[in-house]
């Protein structure tokens, strides 16, 4: 290890991790409260150089780094840490984090060939690289299993080729982890997927950006269209080790694991603006605290922080990097969509007891609606996952023989501590063959009672015994809301060619 390697070690690795939070929450002290203002910033598409310099002087992302290599060893309850510290300033600060551990630095630190890896690494720790993922295209979003990126292998190096796009980062990060698949010689794609690392700084793999796209939200992050044309060694290649669909699967549930981070502190935020505000304002000569639908819609905040917390608690014990996430995709996809449905309702309910000055860009409650947005679409759309989830379900019920759900639950590992209190709920027999719209509601009852489990285990934890009441409740509702969709009988399709006799105008006398 290079002497400024060792420097770089001494500064991250072994300072306490409270340490080491405090050090970032000083610096964003400094650039989002001192030299500028968070909510001006959030407003401007990207960030000003000064505000990445000294937020990276912290060597944030040391945490995705391997101690052997000079960093803080890739401790999932610190990247979640990290990524919770960075969303309760900035959600957009906080998915760049993510966006750098998750989907770069632990996949090239599992799968990377360690030819290439004190390089990248060392840039990281001492020149402030970042580095991203690639996988989505034009055509091929959710059908990622059909992309069209290709690759052959000419004169010993890969040939890629290809178009992505809202890889988050575009144009910023040094580093990209790109997906392909092999061209036979009859120029058809294998059915398996490959992962090469791409350093845009070096000859022959420069990635073209296209077109930068003006997304809705998350201003600070660029996204964009991105051609793909390079030629990569063959050390830049990621080994699986079994293929490259289930190391694409570890990849992306461990990612979808770690959401939870991001939305603690988003939540925790919001919370903390909402219980300000209702204690400040005054209507009707009474404090807008005192009003019990005000009450309602912060005890919901409150239940929320509370889920948060147990899945962070849950991913932080469950999903290191020695585990293979390739085979726990029902609880990573529960996890994603019902942290970022949660997400989504806290900032409509913040912007609710706000207002009309919520309303304003510059305004965290209404913003947040907006840059939350997305985390229901990214890395799976909810509704895909949802579906999956209750495809999981019923592949598991009919190996183990058992069409009542309630007794199902009861033996299943992820809801067991939770299926005595939905009971009444779920005791029925599920029919195995459900129409995609029931399996969709179906998988948001499962997710919530795998949420419900984990709160559980938290409340066995020792937390705080009134916040796990109040999220036990605000679950068993959820619960019986979407039971009670799940059971009403809707086969409605939309109407092709709605317009005829249709208008309105039509059917007002005079």
């Amino acid at each position: 290890m290079s002497e400024i390697m060792k420097s770089t070690t001494s500064q991250t690795e072994n300072i306490p991790f409270s340490e080491f939070i405090d050090a970032l929450k000083e610096k964003m002290k400094l650039v989002f409260h001192t030299r500028a203002d968070a909510d001006q910033l959030a407003i401007k598409r990207g960030l000003p150089p000064f505000v990445m310099r000294e937020i990276m002087s912290v060597n944030p992302l040391s945490i995705g780094i391997p101690k052997a290599y000079g960093g803080r060893g890739g401790i999932m309850k610190e990247n979640i840490g990290l990524l919770a510290t960075a969303s309760y300033e900035s959600l957009a600060l906080s998915l760049t984090f993510g966006i750098n551990s998750a989907l770069f630095l632990q996949p090239f630190g599992k799968f990377g060939q360690d030819e290439v890896k004190a390089q990248v690494f060392n840039r990281f720790l001492n020149e402030k690289a970042m580095g991203g993922l690639m996988i989505t295209e034009p055509d091929f979003g959710s059908d990622a299993l059909n992309m069209q990126t290709s690759y052959s292998e000419i004169d010993g190096k890969y040939h890629l080729k290809g178009t992505k796009h809202w890889a988050g980062l575009t144009g910023w990060a040094d580093y990209w982890l790109l997906s392909g698949r092999q061209k036979s010689k009859s120029d058809k794609l294998q059915r398996d997927i490959d992962f090469f690392l791409c350093d845009v700084n070096a000859p022959g793999q420069n990635i073209v950006v296209e077109e930068f796209f003006e997304n809705l939200g998350l201003y600070a992050i660029p996204y964009g269209r991105n051609r793909i044309d390079v030629q990569l060694p063959t050390a830049h290649r990621l080994v699986p080790h079994s293929t490259g669909v289930k190391m694409m699967l570890d990849l992306l549930h461990r990612s979808r694991m770690q959401f939870p981070g991001m939305g603690m502190g988003f939540i925790q935020r919001l919370l903390d603006e909402a219980i300000t505000h209702c204690k400040q304002r005054l209507v009707g000569g009474k404090s807008l605290f005192n009003y019990d639908q005000v009450q309602h819609r912060l005890t919901e905040l409150q239940a929320s922080y509370t889920i948060c917390s147990a899945m962070c608690t849950y991913s932080s014990e469950n999903a290191g990097l020695d585990i293979d996430m390739a085979k726990h995709g029902m609880v990573a996809n529960a996890v994603k969509s019902v942290i970022t449905d949660l997400m989504q309702n806290a900032a409509q309910s913040v912007t609710q007891l706000v207002g009309a000055k919520a309303y304003k860009l510059n305004h965290i409650a209404g913003r947040s609606i907006t840059d939350s947005r997305p985390f229901q679409i990214f890395e799976g759309s909810n509704d895909i996952l949802y579906a999956q989830i209750s495809e999981g379900l019923v592949k598991m019920m009919k190996r183990a023989k058992e069409n009542n759900l309630f007794q199902f639950l009861k033996g299943y590992y992820l809801t067991g501590k939770a299926a005595d209190y939905v009971k009444k709920q779920v005791d029925f027999n599920l029919d195995l063959q459900i129409p995609q719209r029931k399996l969709v509601e179906m998988g948001k009852i499962i997710g919530r009672v795998i949420s419900l489990n984990q709160v559980l285990e938290l409340a066995d934890k020792g937390f705080n015994k009134e916040l796990i009441d109040g999220s036990v409740s605000f679950l068993q509702q959820e619960i019986s809301g979407l039971m009670s969709t799940f059971n009403y009988k809707n086969e409605n399709v939309a109407v092709d060619g709605y317009e005829e006799n249709s208008s309105w105008l039509n059917f007002v006398a005079g």
